[in-house]
């Protein structure tokens, strides 16, 4: 099992980077929480990762946190939670907000993250709402918010970052869109357009 890998960042493209590692490329998974605070290219990086072994390929999935993999894990054990839906789910909410929705049996949010249906939120709740009390001295935040923090500043760089999460390009640009005139970096950008995803 990979648990952490240490190496210089030689790639970064959307949701998917490529870390040198004394010369072997890994290429790792990870959220949008994880790839917005991404050091500059060929700067060295430490993730904790986790390694996905099925039949048909070896996925590595990378975390700036210790506690961001452990929720990951706890996710991707739920019925109707892969790899893939755990990264949406962790690159659209904070740990704490999930933690938060989960608390309050928050349905509607929940299923407003693409991918998530009904029951599957239901069994987000039953399963993982006191297993995720540990981590509330570690991550203090309390509140249901969505908070990124991109380095760009571009509107398309946010509808990007948008559609990476699973929303189709119309939701994106109209998220974007209806922010835009109040935000003017990439960061508040998606920020608030999730914000405002999350509540309609």
């Amino acid at each position: 099992m990979i648990s952490r890998l240490s190496g210089l960042l030689i790639d970064k493209d959307s949701a998917q980077i490529v870390l040198d590692v004394h010369g072997v490329g890994y290429a790792v998974d990870v959220p949008l929480t994880t790839y917005y605070q991404l050091p500059a290219l060929n700067e060295p990086l430490t993730l904790w990762t986790h390694l996905s072994v099925r039949e048909d390929a070896h996925q590595l999935f990378g975390f700036h946190e210790r506690e961001q993999r452990s929720v990951f894990l706890l996710l991707i054990k739920v019925s109707g939670v892969g790899p893939k839906l755990a990264l949406t789910i962790l690159s659209g909410m904070e740990v704490s907000a999930l933690r938060a929705c989960l608390q309050r049996e928050d349905i509607a949010t929940l299923t407003r993250v693409p991918g998530i249906g009904k029951k599957t939120a239901e069994r987000l709740v039953v399963e993982l709402r006191d297993k995720l009390d540990k981590f509330r001295v570690s991550l203090p935040d309390e509140r249901a918010s969505v908070t990124l923090v991109p380095e760009a500043s571009a509107s398309d760089e946010a509808i990007s970052a948008l559609e990476a999460l699973g929303y189709k390009p119309v939701e994106a640009q109209r998220a974007v869109k209806a922010v835009a005139s109040a935000h003017t970096d990439t960061a508040s950008l998606v920020r608030a357009a999730l914000k405002g995803l999350l509540k309609s």
